[in-house]
Parts: structure tokens; sequence; C-alpha cells
């Protein structure tokens, strides 16, 4: 059911994204040449010339949007996601449609189509195409969610489920199905053979019987679906419940039991014609990491040219009221648990680690300078970091880097601790701007670093710089 959800919901925004992004660029030709409100220098174009393109500008917007992850339909996305995957894909859809323009006036144009600009784009009619197709799409985005969540709410169109497993499997897909009611799920009920037992519901959904009861309880039910949620040592009941449910119109869906494994995205490869689960598998690879490394590189050496002021200013104040160098250089574990320097303004007094060797920083650490103090609390000492994320040691948004002494207590101590390790480290991160930094619960701090790992992407990215910027105004705390 819900691939073939996705499916039919993938192909309408396909052909909407097509149809209104056709739209947007007519509109941008008339906003541009026909209204008026922008001098025109160099001549009116032709409007065929620009009817000429649209095919193409069909095609590329929602290729662009399929590059950019826009059409994997990701469960409880926010509207602010929606957003800023909307936002990057119409940017990606514009430098390509540049680029491609561009290439075919230089290499494929003849002589006179090149001299009367047959294939030329105004850069202006780009600008406000871009603006354009954000609008229209997302607004197409935003009408479809009311439209689904406003017939769901009134229950029309729901489809019955019911779960075969009311242990930790079956609770943690129940748990799913009731967080996102957007997919038009009804959760009926469970079926276990632990029913005759002391074994009771779950969150208001009662347990409905036993597992060779699923025939008559799918009946009565009026069940649509059902979940197969069992633990590794009851699978051996999986084929008695296959045999029920053929009998029955039921469509059977199987949750393996390896849930307790997998911490990160699972993806199905194939060896051969073997396939196999990758229990560990990541979105930031080849593509999406080059990707991500040119926003770095172009972000960073901006920050560090518009920066150089300030640095000047806080290297005079750090040289000037203790004694010492500049920075702080200081080892930390970065991707695939390789070591690696990251530099900070010195915010404590030389040597304040020879005795104590190291510690967790405090609000009030009695090793921070007077300037050092002001600089953790508005996390200026962490700025050298942008030095880090060009030489390519670090990235701008990732899990916060830390110390090897403390990585070696942690990962005996927090399950899954090193996975966060699959990424390059970052100057902030989706933690970071959920409020779990500096000494707050580690364990919340892996779960939210797992999370962005798993739905890496531009636009996620994006939303992350922006959060710091603007939490940071209000969330002041201690360093990293």
């Amino acid at each position: 059911m819900v691939r073939r959800y996705n499916r039919l919901l993938v192909a309408f925004y396909v052909t909407s994204d097509a149809v209104l992004a056709m739209w947007a660029f007519v509109l941008a030709y008339g906003i541009r040449f026909e209204s008026g409100l922008i001098p025109v220098r160099y001549g009116y174009p032709p409007f065929e010339q620009y009817l000429n393109v649209l095919p193409f500008i069909a095609v590329l917007t929602p290729l662009a949007f399929l590059l950019q992850g826009v059409y994997r339909l990701r469960r409880g996305r926010s509207r602010v996601d929606d957003f800023f995957a909307v936002l990057v894909g119409s940017i990606v859809a514009v430098v390509l449609g540049v680029i491609c323009t561009l290439y075919v006036q230089a290499y494929y144009a003849s002589e006179e189509a090149r001299a009367r600009g047959a294939y030329q784009v105004s850069q202006i009619v780009w600008a406000l195409f871009l603006v354009l197709s954000v609008f229209f799409t997302y607004s197409s985005r935003e009408t479809v969610r009311q439209l689904l969540e406003r017939r769901w709410r009134a229950g029309i169109g729901l489809k019955r489920i019911l779960i075969a497993g009311a242990g930790d499997l079956g609770r943690m897909v129940a748990d799913r199905m009731l967080q996102h009611r957007e997919l038009g799920y009804q959760v009926v009920g469970f079926v276990d053979d632990r029913a005759g037992g002391d074994h009771i519901g779950y969150r208001g959904l009662p347990l409905l019987g036993t597992l060779g009861e699923v025939g008559e309880i799918a009946q009565r039910e009026r069940v649509d679906h059902l979940y197969v949620a069992l633990p590794l040592e009851e699978h051996s009941k999986l084929l008695d419940l296959i045999e029920i449910t053929s009998r029955e119109c039921l469509d059977v869906k199987v949750v393996p039991d390896l849930l307790q494994f997998i911490a990160l995205r699972a993806r199905l490869e194939d060896l051969d014609g073997l396939p196999i689960i990758n229990v560990n598998d990541v979105p930031l690879q080849g593509v999406n990491a080059w990707i991500k490394r040119a926003i770095d590189v172009t972000l960073s050496a901006v920050a560090l040219l518009v920066l150089a002021l300030p640095f000047a200013l806080i290297t005079a104040l750090v040289r000037l009221t203790s004694p010492g160098p500049v920075f702080y250089r200081q080892e930390r574990m970065g991707l695939d648990g390789k070591a690696v320097t990251v530099f900070k303004f010195r915010s404590m007094y030389e040597g304040a680690e020879d005795t104590t060797g190291p510690v967790w920083a405090r609000d009030d650490d009695p090793r921070a300078t007077p300037v050092g103090r002001w600089l953790r609390r508005l996390d200026l000492d962490e700025l050298p970091q942008f030095w880090n994320v060009l030489k390519g040691d670090m990235s701008i948004v990732g899990p916060r880097p830390e110390r090897p002494y403390f990585v070696e207590q942690f990962k005996h101590r927090i399950p899954q601790y090193m996975l966060r390790h699959k990424v390059k480290a970052g100057i902030t991160g989706w933690a970071q701007v959920n409020g779990w930094r500096g000494n707050t619960s580690l364990e919340k701090r892996i779960e939210y670093d797992l999370y962005y790992i798993e739905n890496w992407s531009v636009a996620l990215d994006l939303k992350i710089m922006w959060l710091t910027l603007v939490r940071g105004l209000f969330q002041r705390g201690i360093a990293y």
C-alpha cells in the first residue's frame, strides 16, 4: 500500500511540477518583457524563442528535483523541510538550465541562430523563474498536504491495519503508524499468541486474539493489511500466517526483526542476484559527498574572508589579555574514526589541563580566561574551524567532533556511538540546533546525530545553518 500510494503521489508531483515549471517560465517572460516593471535595454526577444525552451523546462525541473531527492517521500517531513527541498531543487534546475542553454548556444546553434540569440534566456527571467517556481511548487505540495489530512481526519479512505506481534517490534510499527496519520492508516489492534496470558494492548490498541485467529479477526474488523512483526524466535509461525491469509483478501507486509541492529538507513543490495541487506547505509556518498564538499569550500572561503576583521580583533584580545598562543590546537576524532587537529581561539590559560587532564567544560570553568568566557558564551572560539572545513578535515554541518579520550569512554557506554563518525564532523549540527549541546544528554545527542546522517540532504544542511544563526542568538552556551 505504501509503495502504491507513493508511486501515485510521486507521479502527480512529477506531472504538476513540470506543468507549474512551464507556467512559471512563461510568467517570468511576461513579467520581464511585457509588464513594463523592469526596463528593457537590449530589445524584446520573440515569445516563440522562449516557447521553444518550454519542453526543456518541463523535463529539467523534475530531473533536478529527482537528483535532489525531492521525490523521496519521507514520513512526517515538516513544512520547513518541504520548502527547503523545493528551494534547493529549484536552484539546481536553474543552474542546470543556465549551463545547458549556454552550451547549446555555443556548440550546437547555427551562426544565424547565435546572431539572433535564439537559445539565450535572460538572466532576469531565470531569477524570476526561480522565485515563481519555488512559490508554485511549494504551494501545490501544501495544498495536497492539507487536502489529504482533511480527508483522513474525516475518516475517509483510511486503510485498516492489523499487526501480528505485540512485542517491541509490533509496538514500534504501531508507533510509526500513529505518528504518521498523514498516510491514512488506522490500526485496529494486535494479534499475538500471548493473548491468553497477562499481555494487554498498547496505546489504546486492543489485543484482539491469537495468531491462529487472524482470518476470523480480519473478516470481523474489515482489515485491509496485515503487518507481521514477530520476533526472530517466532518466525516459524510466519508460514502458518501466510497460509491463513492466503484465504483472505489481505495485503501482507513482513517487518524483519533486524531493527535492533539497524541504526542507520538499511539498503537492499544485489550480489549477482543474491539480495544482501546493508544495515548501516548512509546517503552521504558519491555525488552527494561532492555536492556537500563544494558547499563547504564555497561557504568556508566566504566566511574566512568576511570574518577577517573580527579574527584580527579577537587575536589582539587573546594575545593582550593572557600569555600564550592565540590558537588552541586539539586532537578530535573525525571521519571514519581518524584523528584530526581542530583549531580554536584559546579560551583557557596556557597549560590549564596539565594537572587535571581532559575534563568536560563547564559554564563556570575556572580554567577559562575572562576573554575566553566571553568567546565561549558567543561561540566565537569555534570560528577558526572554518579553516578545518576549507582543508577538508571537517564540514560546516555534521556531528560535533569529540576528543579521543572521551570517545574511548563513550563507545563502550553508549550503543552505536561510533556510527556518528560515518560522516565528517561539523561546526554545527542537528543535535546542537535542537538544544543538545555542551553538558547535556549524550544519548539524545547520538539520537539526533544518527537522524542527521540517515536523512542528510542539502535542504537539511541549509535548514541547520539557518537555525544555527537564528537560535544562536537566544541559546548561547559553553563551547562544545
